[in-house]
């Protein structure tokens, strides 16, 4: 057998005003042909399970570009379409193959296109013929689309959220496919459409034991695989919301019936957007009232990981009306601010001016006299199975506060975000994190608790609130609201 992987990926949140180009995909990762590295990114899986199945002999590999971008704002259209028809290229000098993956995201949007996935995999099937097995991976954060799964013969995506097992399911995805191209299996795609924004965390109840029965129903009576697409808010395209994707084993009566009642079962949760965060004002509050430290307080609406800019400065606002109070933030993105503490040198004192440069809210950029207590060139942490470069970075310190200031944007994955710029995080009360859910993993297991901020800032947590123009209704909130 002969197989096929590439990876396009990136998530658009089509209200940010930070556009994508071609140096966001260059700046964050690219790889081309045979040069993906050992580790996966969070798209690419795929392309490192094929890998090893070919090291087993299972099939020749012929590897195509890997690149992803950091969420932010609509892609060029000459960007997205460069990339796909590199990738295309390859597939059909790759000719004739029984298997093409694809590591992709799932809600990209470039200008004059809703769904580049769908676009993307359209064209590979015309390359590739009807016989050919397509395998899709993709972030639960999608915007699943007709035209993705009638291209595809296989989809599945992460189920963890945070996103825990995107190697798992990368693997998972690859085994499938060759068990479908040697004839072993005949996988059918069946999707539920709930008509409803209703993306859940898995890092608490009720979506940690419905997740876990999940992957308790994989390989059982005809059920080869099981996604939900908690689906993207922040993207003005017609197929926002939340769907259940099942693969059988050629028995679409069954997927299909399942798919619905699992997501009947979701529809009984509380959505992400209709939680009741904290204000930064109860949040700093209620982590004074937890003996011991340190409490880390997630900033969700305010994370680079949404596609904004993640610079907002409200909880260093609250932090420093309690000077007492040993703390850290981090990573705000600041280019500029980084640029002048590399210059100052560590140890040096200076005033600065940093963050609230793009929220696009009410929030405004701090002026402090700080002290510069570490920089460096690159700040490489670790998220799962991959590796995330935020830059060059450099740490400040000022009213008993220790931020971190980055000049690429990225979630706060894992403490050495901190702990690489000498920033100890036992001897803090607070540490506040740029990220919705992406740290729990990392963090947790030195948290004495965790709570989560609602800082309004530019991410869009209620989804009435978003100047839709293209989303189909009727679909809930916006039409009805069984949560309040």
């Amino acid at each position: 057998m002969k197989a096929f992987a590439a990876s396009l990926a990136t998530e658009t949140n089509t209200f940010a005003p930070l556009p994508t180009n071609r140096k966001a995909f260059l700046d964050a990762f690219y790889a081309a042909p045979g040069e993906h590295p050992e580790t996966p990114t969070l798209c690419s899986a795929p392309i490192v399970a094929a890998r090893r199945l070919a090291r087993q002999g299972v099939f020749d590999l012929v590897e195509g570009t890997a690149t992803w971008a950091e969420p932010a704002g609509t892609v060029g259209r000459r960007v997205y379409e460069a990339f796909r028809d590199e990738i295309l290229e390859q597939l059909k000098a790759a000719l004739p193959v029984d298997i093409a993956l694809f590591g992709l995201h799932g809600s990209m949007v470039a200008q004059d296109y809703d769904d580049c996935e769908g676009d993307l995999l359209t064209r590979a099937r015309e390359i590739v013929g009807p016989n050919t097995v397509i395998g899709v991976e993709l972030d639960p954060h999608c915007s699943l689309t007709e035209e993705m799964t009638k291209a595809s013969t296989v989809i599945v995506a992460f189920l963890e959220v945070p996103h825990t097992d995107f190697m798992e399911r990368g693997t998972l995805l690859a085994d499938l496919c060759v068990a479908a191209a040697r004839g072993e299996t005949k996988p059918v795609i069946s999707v539920y459409d709930p008509r409803a924004i209703l993306g859940f965390r898995t890092s608490s109840e009720p979506g940690r034991s419905f997740v876990d029965r999940i992957k308790a129903l994989h390989g059982k009576d005809d059920i080869l695989a099981i996604s939900v697409a908690h689906g993207f808010p922040a993207a003005d395209v017609p197929e926002v919301g939340t769907k259940v994707l099942v693969v059988s084993d050629n028995a679409p009566e069954k997927g299909a019936a399942l798919a619905r009642r699992l997501a009947d079962e979701i529809m009984t949760f509380t959505p992400n957007w209709a939680r009741p965060d904290f204000t930064p004002e109860a949040a700093v509050a209620k982590a004074l009232s937890i003996d011991g430290g340190p409490v880390i307080i997630a900033d969700p609406w305010d994370n680079p990981g949404g596609g904004v800019p993640g610079d907002s400065t409200f909880m260093i606002r609250e932090l420093m009306k309690h000077p007492t109070v040993p703390a850290a933030v981090g990573a705000l993105w600041d280019p500029v601010a980084v640029q002048l503490c590399h210059a100052a040198e560590p140890g040096a004192v200076l005033r600065l001016r940093f963050g609230g440069k793009t929220a696009g809210t009410n929030d405004a950029p701090l002026e402090e006299t700080v002290t510069v207590t570490a920089v460096t060139d690159d700040l490489v942490i670790p998220f799962q199975d991959s590796i995330v470069s935020l830059g060059a970075a450099a740490a400040i310190s000022f009213a008993n506060l220790e931020v971190v200031l980055a000049s690429g944007r990225a979630q706060t994955f894992s403490p050495p975000v901190f702990t690489n710029l000498g920033i100890d995080l036992s001897a803090k009360k607070i540490v506040v994190v740029k990220s919705a859910n992406h740290f729990y993993a990392a963090f947790a297991p030195i948290a004495r608790d965790v709570l989560y901020v609602d800082c309004d800032g530019p991410y869009p947590r209620d989804p009435r609130k978003i100047a839709y123009t293209k989303i189909r209704r009727p679909i809930i909130p916006l039409d009805s609201n069984p949560w309040e």
